[in-house]
């Protein structure tokens, strides 16, 4: 069963999709599916889809002299598929006649240009990709980003520009690689700490067991309070190295990898915390620096304490971009939102904005980004 909260879309709005670029039906005359990424999947064609584009399929579906659908039809759709609910005429009326003021969500917006962080509802709305790349020259988002990133002739002030100028795809995530390294690209939030607390709560007994209790515990402690330093650094210095950034399209590739396709596609849910794959690698340096200069079984608990601040940020960016908070969350989400949305300059603490406020980071209000001349 879907529990997702989904909008009302009028009719009119409906049957404007009914393209092979949009391609919405209805089912029981209620439900709105978006079929547009089945239309080459579906078994007789893309035409017969197509036929229906716009209108209802509740008999198509369950006439067997057309073709006998499965129960498992029923729930791809359900699953995968559905994005609103068709409102009936009165909920239309009832809707125009009482909320005069609601804000209404178009089906397609630029969010490009730095300002005021757009309401909750609109950070999901997809970006034109035809429009988008007539208006811009940066990247086609219907073809894989990396091989543009790296063949294109850009200067790096062009790059730096455009890469940090937010985009929806809106379908999923948008492809990265385009071939089999894809999956390697994309990590649903729930992998980090299925993978990587059982390993942290074993180096963490380890160093509980064969030292004294509080030594342990204090160095954990502190290797916790570490990691938040770490986080804020790496984020101001390796992911934003951008003035820094050598002229060099390889470069731009690399910085595209590892912090730019965040910023360009912000709200990607599979894009939000770090492959397995890439937190080895940028955690090989700080494990090897950790077990030199103290004795083992501290090592232990000091590295415990700064490997769980890794996991517990890491599930924090994800909620931020895609959960209902209270209000401190809240209050954190929205200026983290702000670092993407209105000046990626400023605000680099994710899980606190402790640092920012030690360094002269901290995100204000008015601090709305201004491209330099």
């Amino acid at each position: 069963m879907n529990n997702r909260r989904l909008p009302l879309v009028s009719r009119r709005q409906f049957e404007a999709h009914t393209t092979v670029k949009s391609c919405w039906v209805t089912l029981y005359n209620r439900n709105i599916y978006d079929v547009t990424d089945f239309l080459d999947e579906h078994p007789a064609g893309s035409e017969l889809i197509l036929e229906y584009a716009g209108k209802d399929i509740t008999q198509i579906l369950a006439d067997p002299s057309s073709h006998t659908h499965s129960e498992s039809a029923y729930e791809m759709l359900n699953d995968e598929m559905l994005i609103g609910y068709l409102a009936t005429p009165e909920e239309e009326e009832e809707l125009l006649s009482k909320h005069q003021n609601m804000e209404v969500i178009p089906d397609t917006i630029d969010l490009t240009e730095f300002g005021d962080l757009p309401s909750e509802q609109l950070l999901s709305v997809r970006t034109d990709v035809d429009e988008d790349y007539r208006k811009h020259k940066f990247l086609d988002l219907n073809k894989p980003l990396l091989i543009q990133v790296l063949t294109a002739n850009w200067t790096k002030e062009f790059y730096l520009d455009q890469v940090h100028r937010p985009r929806h795809y809106g379908k999923g995530s948008a492809p990265l690689f385009g071939n089999f390294l894809e999956p390697l690209s994309v990590t649903p939030w729930y992998v980090v700490p299925l993978i990587w607390l059982p390993v942290n709560f074993y180096v963490f007994y380890i160093g509980f067991v064969n030292q004294n209790k509080f030594l342990a515990l204090a160095l954990w402690a502190l290797g916790l309070f570490v990691w938040t330093l770490i986080e804020y650094l790496m984020h101001r210095f390796l992911f934003h190295i951008d003035n820094y950034l050598p002229e060099h399209q390889l470069a731009f590739t690399v910085h595209f990898l590892l912090h730019g396709v965040h910023h360009y596609l912000p709200m990607d849910k599979k894009r939000l915390v770090m492959p397995p794959t890439l937190f080895i690698v940028l955690c090989y340096p700080f494990y090897k620096l950790v077990f030199a200069i103290l004795p083992y079984y501290a090592a232990c608990s000091g590295f415990a304490g700064g490997f769980l601040g890794y996991i517990l940020y890491d599930c924090t960016h994800y909620i931020l971009h895609h959960a209902k908070l209270p209000k401190y969350l809240q209050d954190l989400k929205t200026y983290h939102l702000e670092h993407h949305y209105k000046n990626y300059e400023l605000g680099f603490g994710v899980t606190s904005k402790f640092w920012d406020r030690v360094f002269g980071t901290l995100l204000n209000p008015e601090d709305v980004y201004q491209k330099r001349n």
